[in-house]
């Protein structure tokens, strides 16, 4: 059994356009501190070999020192490491895969065809390959692996879930005919697994979000692999993330949002949208009043004028005979009773305009 962290899609040094220029510097140094934790988490974890799906880097050139930041962060885990380049990361000239020195213990994948490395120690061998621009075709089609060893792996930045994808797409077929026992992809942002042919394919995701469509919880995956099969965990990173959230904003919208919120989001950037009938928002008070409670927070005010519930109940229909008589039991009515008519009613009104509808 070979214990192996794998992990893909740090993108170090990107810009996180939606943040003002003092946070998306405190996110940038956030990676870097990931890159420690990652380290501990392959000591931890007792992993024997890391497998790097590429977009390591967010652009192909330059990010130099978030490059000697990852080298050191990769010597320390002090086991071998096999890095595969992607799209962003792509090998090119300036590329600091190519014209940096690495550790010892890094192996960097830099031809755009598969290649492999044996590891007697361990009796597996290893296959990727880099990519050379933005594209990559598909690299698995035919592919088989070879050699003695009992286990066969490979680390590859490809796209899983788009058979005509332009960066190395990878397919069930492909997978199930590899001969592996585990395929370490990348450049898919959220994580996932497929089995097929007695060969796990898995990517992780990114481990830290950089924008409101790559929410949820994010980290790595620790995976035990014999040449019996695979099994992938994932480890969250507890990294500060992105939440988006549609909230009905009613007659105290601070109460509304305040009652949707976990008890720490302070290292989160949020995302609120009002919606519902309410009276004019006043979004900059109502950001002061919130603002404190997150990393940071963007409200947007969807809202629309509220109108008057009983407006059909004076219409010659059906709906408006059946709006005439949940107003006139309301007014009859008192308390939660009351309370609960004048809802069915909204509720109603929702429905039969063709709205989403919200409980409460």
């Amino acid at each position: 059994m070979i214990n192996i962290l794998h992990s893909a899609d740090f993108h170090l040094g990107a810009r996180f356009h939606s943040l003002p220029p003092e946070k998306a510097q405190a996110r940038r140094q956030e990676q870097l501190g990931q890159l420690e934790q990652l380290a501990g988490l392959c000591r931890s974890q007792g992993c024997q070999l890391v497998l790097l799906s590429g977009d390591l880097l967010d652009r192909p050139q330059g990010c130099r020192s978030e490059a000697r930041a990852l080298a050191g962060a990769l010597e320390a885990m002090a086991v071998p490491v096999f890095l595969a380049p992607g799209n962003h990361d792509h090998l090119c000239p300036g590329s600091p895969y190519l014209e940096m020195a690495w550790p010892g213990n890094v192996h960097i994948f830099t031809r755009q065809e598969l290649e492999s490395v044996s590891l007697p120690e361990l009796d597996c061998r290893v296959w990727g390959a880099g990519f050379q621009s933005m594209d990559c075709p598909g690299l698995l089609e035919g592919f088989r692996a070879t050699g003695d060893e009992a286990v066969q792996l490979m680390v590859l930045h490809g796209d899983p879930a788009n058979p005509s994808a332009p960066c190395c797409p990878v397919t069930r077929a492909q997978v199930a005919a590899s001969g592996l026992q585990y395929l370490a992809l990348g450049h898919i942002h959220t994580r996932g697994q497929l089995e097929a042919g007695g060969a796990l394919c898995a990517w992780p995701g990114c481990p830290m979000g950089r924008g409101f469509d790559e929410t949820g919880s994010k980290g790595a995956y620790i995976c035990q692999v014999s040449p019996q099969g695979a099994q992938a965990t994932f480890l969250p990173l507890g990294a500060g993330g992105y939440e988006d959230l549609t909230i009905p904003a009613g007659s105290d919208p601070l109460a509304a949002i305040l009652a949707q919120l976990p008890p720490d989001a302070s290292r989160d950037v949020y995302r609120i949208t009002l919606t519902g009938e309410a009276e004019p928002v006043e979004l900059d008070r109502l950001h002061s009043a919130l603002s404190d409670r997150f990393f940071h927070l963007e409200l947007r005010d969807r809202t629309i004028p509220p109108r008057d519930l009983w407006e059909r109940a004076g219409e010659d229909s059906l709906e408006g005979r059946y709006f005439q008589i949940l107003q006139q039991a309301a007014q009859n009515a008192a308390g939660p009773e009351a309370e609960a008519l004048c809802l069915a009613a909204r509720l109603s009104r929702q429905i039969l305009e063709g709205q989403e509808v919200t409980l409460p």
